[in-house]
């Protein structure tokens, strides 16, 4: 970071800088104004100041979005020093109805840092609103703080009792602030002044160690010496130990103020609103009117004002009056360059001319590999400074020389800013629920079928205590399964939550299903490989690596690349440049950027002078791709155009001659293109979106046209990551998970019906120039909302579409809102998938309760597809009247503001969508009657028993092991379970099996035992024992045993149970015969054959480490 600590310097070293300090220290109040600021380079100037002299400096923005970019400007550029953020105490600023616990908490913690008489150097950033409240007192803080400290003694059940009186809540595991939890020796507590929630380890009843953790993995992050523990500002504090935040900062410290007219005005609308609230209060039951006054207090603007005259300020952004006195800047701002690198090279040569010197602010280092690889292709001797921090906007300084570039104004990139995510229990609870079992949920046993998960039991067992899943199937039968045989079960995944039969233990029709299931998956499979052979042994056209042309259409992306999908275009990129075809599938959800892969792909094609067909199956997609490739790829001069039914035969016509003689290098269209009238000169590359979505016929003839030309194909279905392996010889995929990361996320809010609140929402967005989406989830009712929102926002333009129009008439009315000719569109839920409009920044979604968690992201993925602030309204009824589900969803929604951490959620009931589409629409019956992730086992199995029998040949290449037994089942009398007073939550206890059975390495059971001892404590012997279990399992597997029973001093480990297996006449198996006589001798085995399996006994063995250290032996003799 040399370079940015070198422009910290000048700023610090600089004469304007001497110049406002010596202003300063004249007198106690001094005022300022910082004449011909730009861009960013207030951020440096305080930098400077600071580091000159450091003291408390306040900085209030216009508002709550200007402070949050200067708060990180300044959090990137001094990162040595603590900047603070203070924000308000509410969901939405200016609005008083919700508070946000998160919020609350960075303002407690900004007083519980600056009440510290160390940190009266630090930098506060924030803004009118913020200010408009009153703030916990530190004097109020102090008095209640509880600090415990480690290598001192401490008394739980008194700080327990202190902690309930406080406001904390008991929990089993701690998720968000105002919880604490207590297990055996571990006391996790997450208090309000601090950012993560700490652990405190006790041995008897000292403080052995202290450590922070993250709430979402409920894993240690470090270590500290001492943890002080402040009580719920909100519950535990009345109005009177509240007081201005002017009153708690330092006497000398010095207030920078944007704009003071609009500080003025900000607060008086603050409030205004405050004045209508206590109109509402009057409603109000008199102990909900007394909490809701106790958590809002507020102070009146001129008192505020008056406060804030007695500090020295400096305004930078409009002079006070004319009194106040200048240091002049003369700053200029980045110019703009439209992504042209030949304006950017002229003006970073011109700026080396001037004797300026240049300097590059990117987040990503790779942006600086790109920008050095553009000059060099483009011969520019350009010289400039990387610096990989970012700041929001850049800057010229003329005095100082310097001019400070960002690389996304140069490519015309959103750039967001970060601020602390909240952490919920619900986010947590989420992720993980999608994967634990719930007594009576359904599960699939692989060997009886589908039953009922009903809960955890103890067996006793020849004395000793083990823990065993019930589950109950028809007719009340109990089936118990061994911990250790968990792999054995999954959860019942189906298709759209309809209730699977119970199967009954001990018939055959499981059996007869499995096999009719292994059967038919084994014919699509091998159809698929077939295929992929096939396309092996044909040439195809070697594209030669990527020229300068091709780095500056990628730098030039609206977003940031994810790391998904940088390896997907480097994939497409290599196997382009193969020399047999490309068949690639790229899958990733709606607006994770497979478009941008096409594209790039595309554009790698034609600047190597070959042509590309894109196929999608609808008119309107046609349409949506033209816009987008020729937005993006008429700078590099590539001609685009698309055929539809919308065009005229005079234009089909011309276009067909057109793309027969070469000239159009890009066509895209409906399966119109694989007609016999087209014609290409030198097609390179064939690009099908949605292929799962066209006609048999129509894929008949693609199989025929793609054999040896290059073909990517997307699909926003999402493959399952696991039937992605399986399918591995089949195909080659990339799978785009993360969405992109500087999308801005969706302001999200659930609302009552307001026709005020709908139509400043909806002239707001046709204000700024885009449109809106209103959802409306009833047919009938359209017509008549549409006539509401006419009445609303007469001046608007409103469509309606629903799936109930006809097709051609749906079309046409979609097409009229790409173009714009709608302001507004009145529609069902049919837009919730696939339709891109980045102008399209609002929706409303009416009875939003009435949607699914999926379908309310999905539908909320409509909007928020460009740079532009998105806001996603949920319509609903008052809280109070909502089921505590649907109340759920919608809050959820409010927290998941941004695509990805919800995306989780919506993805279960995908996949099975995405296995069907995948694997032809017959599979999904299948799926229904045995659950997805046992489809997955057998259709795993099926892969690897076709990859090792019938189409050995083709995979002779790929050196892997063949895989004799997929699991092993250990039986045995010691006590090998998790007790109830090491973790008491049956539901944890259940996911910590589940999560201890799937380890499959030495390595990651260390990092599992490093987790449970952080979470829990000293591990106990019987867990150590089920550990033992799962390392004599994987040894057995290398030894081909399918099961191991060491019961009564005795062990006897079984061989595979399929006679006919591979594994009988492997080279393996037969050393093993062949050198039996020996292991018999040296380790006192025998081999017996009984009526339907063979087996290895040995007396006298009585534990796990003895049987798995004798199995050890035998391999290492065997290997």
């Amino acid at each position: 970071m040399q370079n940015l600590e070198t422009l910290l310097e000048k700023y610090r070293d600089d004469s304007r800088t001497e110049k406002i300090n010596s202003i300063l220290s004249k007198g106690k109040k001094q005022d300022l104004y910082l004449e011909g600021l730009s861009g960013s380079s207030i951020a440096f100037v305080i930098a400077g100041l600071w580091l000159r002299n450091p003291k408390q400096m306040v900085l209030i923005a216009t508002d709550q979005e200007e402070a949050a970019y200067m708060y990180n400007n300044l959090d990137n550029i001094l990162s040595l020093t603590k900047v603070h953020y203070l924000p308000d105490s509410f969901k939405k600023t200016g609005n008083f109805d919700q508070i946000s616990s998160t919020q609350v908490l960075q303002r407690t913690e900004v007083v519980n840092y600056i009440s510290d008489a160390e940190n009266d150097h630090s930098i506060i950033i924030t803004y009118p609103e913020a200010l408009f409240e009153l703030i916990v007192s530190p004097e109020a803080i102090q008095d209640q703080r509880i600090t415990i400290t480690k290598n001192e003694p401490v008394d739980i059940t008194f700080l327990t009792e202190v902690l309930v009186e406080y406001g904390f809540e008991r929990t089993d595991f701690v998720y968000e602030p105002g919880q604490f939890s207590i297990r055996g020796g571990i006391f996790d507590i997450y208090s309000f002044g601090n950012e993560w929630p700490y652990r405190i380890e006790l041995f008897g009843d000292d403080v052995e160690s202290i450590r922070l953790f993250d709430p979402v993995s409920q894993l240690s992050q470090k270590n500290v010496s001492k943890v002080v523990i402040i009580p719920h500002v909100n519950k535990k504090f009345e109005q009177a130990q509240k007081q201005s935040f002017f009153e708690i900062i330092s006497a000398d410290a010095i207030v920078f103020l944007a704009d003071q007219n609009n500080f003025v005005d900000a607060l008086q609308t603050c409030f205004e609103t405050a004045e209508k609230l206590v109109e509402k209060m009057k409603f109000l039951e008199a102990d909900e009117k007394s909490e809701f006054i106790r958590d809002r207090a507020f102070i009146q603007p001129a008192k505020v004002l008056l406060q804030a005259s007695e500090f020295s300020k400096i305004f930078y952004s409009i002079k006070q009056d004319q009194e106040t006195q200048n240091v002049y800047f003369g700053i200029k701002p980045q110019p703009s360059f439209n992504k042209n690198f030949k304006l950017l090279i002229e003006s970073l040569e011109e700026n080396q001319r001037a004797g300026l010197e240049n300097y590059l602010f990117t987040d990503n280092p790779r942006q600086i590999d790109r920008f050095e690889s553009i000059f060099n292709d483009l011969g520019a001797n350009v010289q400039f400074y990387p610096v990989t921090k970012g700041i929001d906007q850049g800057f010229i300084d003329y005095h100082l020389k310097i001019a400070c570039y960002t690389d996304h104004q140069i490519f015309d990139r959103f750039h967001g800013y970060k601020l602390r995510k909240s952490f919920t229990k619900d986010m947590a609870i989420n992720l993980r629920m999608l994967r634990e079992l719930q007594p009576g949920d359904f599960v699939t046993h692989i060997d009886h079928g589908v039953g009922k998960y009903s809960g955890l039991e103890k067996l006793n067992i020849n004395g000793h205590i083990q823990e065993s899943v019930r589950l109950i199937y028809k007719n009340n039968d109990i089936l118990y399964v061994s911990i250790n045989s968990l792999h054995k079960i999954s959860k019942y995944v189906g298709k759209d939550g309809t209730e699977p039969a119970l199967h009954k233990l001990g018939s055959d029709t499981w059996k007869t299903l499995k096999a009719k299931t292994k059967k038919k998956v084994k014919d699509i499979a091998g159809e698929l490989i077939k295929l992929y052979a096939k396309r092996k042994a044909s040439p195809g056209h070697e594209f030669p690596p990527d020229g300068y042309l091709q780095n500056e259409l990628e730098a030039s992306f609206l977003y940031e690349d994810t790391p998904d999908q940088f390896k997907a275009t480097q994939d497409v990129k290599t196997d382009m440049e193969k020399a047999y075809p490309m068949d690639r599938l790229i899958c990733g959800d709606v607006g994770f950027g497979k478009t941008e892969i096409a594209l790039r792909a595309a554009f790698k094609a034609v600047t190597d002078g070959k042509q590309v067909a894109v196929l999608v199956p609808t008119t309107i997609l046609a349409l949506q791709h033209y816009k987008t490739f020729s937005e993006r790829l008429k700078e590099f001069g590539v001609t685009v155009d698309y055929l539809n039914r919308f065009r005229t035969t005079k234009e089909k016509k011309e276009i067909i001659e057109k793309t027969k003689n070469g000239k159009i290098e890009v066509i895209i269209g409906t399966h119109s293109l694989v007609g016999k009238e087209i014609a290409f000169k030198d097609l390179g590359l064939l690009i099908i979106d949605e292929e799962q979505k066209f006609g048999v016929t129509a894929k008949e003839k693609l199989r025929s046209f793609k054999v040896n030309v290059d073909t990517l194909t997307l699909t926003a279905t999402p493959i399952p990551r696991t039937l992605q392996f399986s399918l591995m010889g089949a195909r080659d995929f990339s799978v785009i998970k993360t969405p992109p990361p500087n999308r801005q996320p969706i302001h999200t809010e659930g609302r009552v019906w307001n026709e005020d609140l709908i139509k400043d929402a909806i002239n707001y967005e046709i204000q700024r120039g885009g449109q809106v989406f209103f959802v409306h989830n009833r047919v009938k009712s359209l017509e008549e909302v549409a006539g509401v929102l006419k009445r609303m926002c007469p001046d608007a333009s409103i469509g309606i579409a629903h799936g109930q129009l006809e097709s051609d008439k749906l079309e046409e009315i979609l097409l009229g809102f790409i173009e714009k000719k709608y302001d507004v569109l009145a529609c069902t839920n049919i837009i919730e998938t696939g339709l891109d409009i980045p102008n399209a920044n609002t929706i409303i979604i009416n009875n939003a309760h009435q949607f699914g968690l999926s379908d309310l992201h999905q539908l909320r993925g409509r909007v928020g597809r460009s740079n532009k602030k998105a806001y996603c309204y949920l319509l609903c009824p008052p809280l109070s009247a909502m089921t505590s589900d649907a109340r759920k969803r919608i809050q959820t929604l409010e927290e998941f503001a941004d695509l990805g951490s919800g995306f989780t959620i919506a993805m279960r009931d995908l996949d099975i969508r995405g296995a069907g589409n995948m694997l032809g629409a017959e599979q999904s019956g299948f799926i229904a009657d045995i659950g997805f992730e046992i489809f997955q086992k057998i259709l795993d199995e099926a892969i690897m028993e076709l990859r090792h029998g019938e189409f050995k040949e083709i995979f002779a290449d790929q050196k892997e092991e063949a895989v004799f037994v997929r699991d092993v089942i250990v039986e045995t009398d010691q006590e090998m379970l998790i007790p109830d007073n090491y973790v008491s939550n049956i539901q944890e206890r259940l996911s910590l099996y589940t999560e201890l059975d799937s380890i499959n390495t030495e390595e990651d059971l260390s990092l599992f035992a490093e987790r449970l001892r952080d979470r829990f404590g000293r591990i106990p012997t019987q867990v150590n024992e089920l550990m033992e279990g799962l390392r004599l399992r994987w040894v057995a597997k290398n030894l081909g045993f399918e099961k191991v029973v060491i019961k009564g001093g005795k062990l006897r480990c079984f061989f595979v149970a399929n006679p006919q297996s591979a594994f009988y006449e492997s080279a393996f198996f037969n050393k093993l015969l062949k050198i039996l006589p020996e292991l018999t001798l040296t380790f006192g085995i025998s081999l017996k054959q009984s009526n339907n399996s063979l087996m290895v006994i040995k007396e006298k063995m009585h534990t796990l480490g003895q049987t798995r250290d004798l199995l050890e032996r035998i391999y290492e003799n065997l290997k």
